[in-house]
């Protein structure tokens, strides 16, 4: 892995010193290396691995997921929360029991619930409190991006809004997981903006062997790829990159979670936002109920 020495706005101060350096190296070395071979997580976010392979089976009747999620005591009542809530529940009428809840929801909204509870986890543990803006803007451009893509398969596309609504989720899992090594390295942690110079130029990168790692669906792992990468600002959306790539601008891009100054009615974003603005109240109001089902 060759580390890309770019030059960052207000972030440069932060890269002096032979040590600094050494243990930035030394985190994307280990991080190569962890890739390469098993990825290691919190036992909570292992335990959403687990459930989304227990479910892998899309002929499991509603009664046996039932049984498999209610060992999670926090996925269960997160799951009944979203059945009951404006996003699948138009009427606000709630779920009676989690089998109705599951019935309505669906075994891929499911899944997808599952590993949102362990990302919003891992940003709130105790060892990330020292990244806790970061961690906290990333989580929020995380669920807008969750919920623009859904909005957006929903209305341009015959793509499953919830596949969307997932690969929006963790087109940033690059990002969660650099967060999750840096806490271990002590220069590092002492230095939020190095950190956020290390996760803008590597993320991307990270984050697409993360997923296939992880043994996420190709297409959500192929949609992933190069999603902050400048491009032609779309007009409409066909594919899911196309979906993740809007949704992603929709949301800010990485600007707005790592805090660097942009106007977001000007450029690219600006562009997105102007061509999609139809859309954007839904896109808040969606956005608003998966933070409150979520976080």
């Amino acid at each position: 892995m060759n580390m890309r020495e770019e030059q960052s706005p207000g972030l440069a101060e932060d890269k002096r010193g032979e040590a600094l350096n050494a243990e930035r190296f030394r985190m994307l070395e280990d991080i190569a290396r962890e890739l390469a071979g098993e990825v290691v997580f919190p036992t909570y976010f292992d335990a959403a691995l687990r459930l989304r392979k227990d479910l892998q089976n899309p002929d499991l009747p509603t009664a046996r997921i039932a049984k498999i999620v209610s060992i999670e005591p926090l996925i269960a009542a997160k799951l009944m929360q979203l059945a009951g809530s404006a996003l699948y529940s138009p009427d606000g009428s709630p779920a009676k029991d989690l089998s109705a809840a599951i019935s309505r929801l669906g075994v891929d909204l499911v899944r997808t619930t599952a590993l949102a509870i362990a990302m919003n986890q891992l940003l709130r543990s105790k060892d990330m409190a020292i990244f806790s803006d970061l961690t906290r803007a990333l989580w929020d451009h995380s669920i807008r991006t969750a919920a623009a893509a859904r909005v957006l398969a929903q209305n341009f596309t015959r793509i499953n809004p919830d596949e969307a609504l997932l690969a929006g989720l963790v087109h940033d899992l690059g990002a969660f997981y650099m967060l999750y090594r840096a806490v271990q390295y002590p220069e590092l942690r002492v230095r939020p903006d190095s950190i956020k110079y290390l996760i803008v130029q590597w993320h991307e990168g990270i984050g697409v062997t993360l997923l296939d790692t992880l043994g996420m669906p190709k297409e959500i792992v192929n949609a992933t790829i190069d999603h902050d990468q400048p491009r032609l600002a779309p007009i409409t959306v066909r594919t899911l990159a196309d979906i993740v790539y809007v949704g992603n601008l929709i949301a800010g891009a990485h600007f707005e979670w790592s805090h660097q100054d942009f106007d977001p009615d000007a450029g690219q974003v600006g562009q997105v936002r102007q061509n999609f603005s139809a859309l954007l109240p839904e896109i808040e109001a969606d956005t608003r109920e998966m933070l409150a089902v979520f976080s």
